[in-house]
């Protein structure tokens, strides 16, 4: 009995030691440019834990960079969006990179670190709607406007006067769907995933405001979310984002507007 135990325990240790060295990280895999999901490798994508592909993307080039500067093996776990935090509270991921900002609500339950992109928002429509050719909000009053579900974009609608505000929907795949079929007049989306959008969809285009939405800056940025017990993490990849200038954060995004998939699986 007693060499079964120790053994038990040694293997336990073991397990630990291998776990410890990995940087377990969760994204949808599925928010291009942010992160999505291809069926071939190539030399800037990371396979995806489940063996249902590889991820690549703005999101985890930044994991690679943060899993570098901590001397561990990235790992991407796919999740959906909902499952992401929960994840990241049961333990069974390291960090989120993907595409969250961290905002009130969130920071009750998980911490963050300092942003790694900033965005502004903007409407996806198609290119043939009465809408594409809007300048303000005031513009989309009528039609009907759609968000991602559990995300400001969705809040932000209630600030166009006499919208449709239709029901959230799941992912950004769902939405491109709904807009290209006529179902939603558009969609919220930052600037970034905008253009991935129009860039696979040749059917869309996206409405830019002067003066649009409302939002807070950290509505708009986007960090990394850890346990609030990982504050020695925290402190890590702070150091380590800190490192990637400016330059090079928006050089990381334009390649990876220029090597997502056609379409993102």
């Amino acid at each position: 009995m007693k060499k079964m135990i120790a053994l038990v325990i040694a293997l336990m240790l073991i397990l630990t030691c291998a776990f410890a060295e990995e940087f377990r990280v969760g994204m949808e895999c599925n928010y291009a440019p942010f992160n999505w999901t291809q069926v071939e490798a190539d030399e800037n994508t990371v396979p995806i834990s489940d063996g249902t592909g590889y991820a690549g993307g703005y999101d985890v080039e930044i994991a690679k960079q943060i899993a570098e500067g901590l001397g561990r093996d990235l790992v991407i776990v796919k999740l959906e969006w909902d499952g992401l935090i929960p994840a990241l509270q049961s333990n069974m991921i390291d960090a989120v990179i993907a595409g969250m900002s961290p905002t009130a609500e969130r920071k009750v339950v998980v911490n963050f670190s300092d942003a790694y992109y900033h965005s502004d928002l903007v409407i996806v429509v198609r290119k043939d709607s009465p809408y594409a050719n809007a300048t303000q909000l005031s513009d989309f009053a009528g039609a009907k406007i759609t968000g991602q579900l559990n995300t400001f974009h969705y809040t932000v609608i209630d600030q166009i006067e006499g919208v449709q505000k239709m029901a959230a929907m799941d992912t950004f795949p769902a939405m491109i769907v709904a807009v290209t079929s006529g179902v939603a007049d558009g969609y919220i989306s930052e600037r970034p995933g905008a253009v991935s959008a129009c860039a696979a969809n040749a059917d869309l285009t996206f409405v830019t405001f002067e003066t649009g939405f409302e939002a807070s800056e950290e509505d708009t940025s986007i960090a990394v979310a850890m346990r609030q017990s990982d504050t020695e993490l925290l402190a890590q990849v702070n150091e380590i984002l800190a490192g990637i200038d400016e330059d090079t954060r928006n050089t990381v995004m334009d390649n990876a507007v220029l090597n997502q998939p056609v379409v993102a699986d």
